[in-house]
């Protein structure tokens, strides 16, 4: 989840206060502000909504009120993740392509300190509340190559990270650099899978699966993203048949989610067309001067905010939903919790980023 929301200009000529060799200024992108918000915004939405769908066991008999209000979230919410992974391919291929392999290092190592830091919070914490299924030792050993319970929703970083090595990699290499670091991390990332199945098989002791790993969709969508945020104001013209597209594909994820199977892959088609679609609704919309400064500020806090709301999730929403709510109060209640969440985890990261601790809690 960068936080480089800023372009270069094209290459200007030297001139009075711009000395040969350099770019000029940076255009803010507050339009990637905007969705950088939106998806953690979604992201905590179909958390919560998660928590009444797990209430009903996915059962529309033990409560439907409280099961369809759930299912309704997690419709709304598939594209978030398909635009992390488009807003970071922005970030390195378009907005601030690394200059050497140092910068690319300083970026990673940004992700994945908070990565761990929060791991080892969400494990203390739930062993302070005596609901590790685990020894804590065992899962802070596995949360090194994969997430854990109960800090589930960090399985992303583990995916997003790679993926921005791996293309940060690539535009190194065409730059004429020799990234050998990077290039090794990679290597590890790449075999570690079929080292530590082989260390099971030589010695009988069962190691952790690894997670670290670049799929298909998640560089396609990074790629993909970086040439549709790139797209020049005014691309697209006509914006109702997106609207109508959106919606549809809601549709269609409330039917597979409710029909078919309960969590649609991210792979899908409708989260694919549903996350063109919300890219080009939001890409270079115009985000009035007066709140720009706010919005900055936010965007900036979302990287904290997703790290810190599952605690909210789990203490505040999960002892508070029922599967015997009708639908108007299931309805209700699941607006009151996302708006809690959402004000909760943003103040809280905002404060931790006037404290001068962004870099260790995101």
């Amino acid at each position: 989840m960068p936080n480089d929301t800023a372009v270069r200009l094209p290459q200007q000529k030297p001139g009075p206060g711009l000395p040969a060799g350099r770019t000029g200024p940076r255009e803010h992108r507050s339009d990637i502000d905007l969705i950088r918000l939106l998806c953690s915004a979604t992201i905590m939405l179909g958390h919560v909504g998660a928590q009444f769908i797990h209430a009903t066991g996915n059962d529309p008999a033990n409560g439907s009120g409280t099961y369809w209000a759930g299912h309704v979230a997690e419709a709304v919410n598939p594209f978030a993740v398909p635009l992390y992974f488009a807003i970071a391919g922005w970030a390195v291929l378009v907005g601030a392509p690394p200059r050497d392999s140092a910068r690319m290092w300083q970026r990673i190592v940004r992700n994945t300190v908070p990565l761990f830091v929060w791991t080892a919070v969400y494990l203390l914490w739930a062993w302070l509340r005596d609901r590790n299924d685990r020894p804590m030792t065992e899962l802070a050993a596995d949360s090194l190559f994969g997430s854990v319970e109960p800090a589930y929703h960090l399985w992303f970083m583990y995916n997003y990270i790679p993926v921005i090595a791996l293309l940060a990699f690539a535009v190194l290499i065409r730059a004429g650099r020799r990234p050998w670091g990077l290039g090794a991390a990679l290597l590890g990332v790449a075999v570690a899978p079929s080292v530590l199945t082989t260390i099971t098989e030589v010695t009988g002791y069962e190691m952790p699966s690894s997670s670290w790993g670049f799929s298909t969709y998640a560089l396609v969508y990074a790629v993909g993203g970086a040439l549709l945020f790139a797209l020049p104001a005014g691309t697209v013209r006509w914006r109702w048949p997106l609207f109508v597209l959106t919606a549809l594909t809601m549709a269609g994820a409330l039917w597979y989610n409710t029909q078919v199977h309960y969590v649609m892959p991210n792979a899908h088609l409708f989260v694919a067309v549903m996350s063109v679609c919300v890219l080009l609704l939001v890409s270079r919309v115009r985000v009035p001067e007066r709140y720009r400064p706010l919005l900055k500020r936010l965007a900036g806090a979302a990287l904290g905010a997703y790290m810190v709301h599952v605690l909210f999730v789990e203490e505040i929403v999960a002892p508070l939903v029922s599967p015997e709510f009708g639908g108007p109060a299931a309805g209700l209640l699941l607006a009151v919790l996302v708006v809690t969440v959402m004000v909760l985890s943003f103040a809280v990261s905002l404060l931790w980023g006037r404290l001068n601790l962004r870099r260790l809690l995101g």
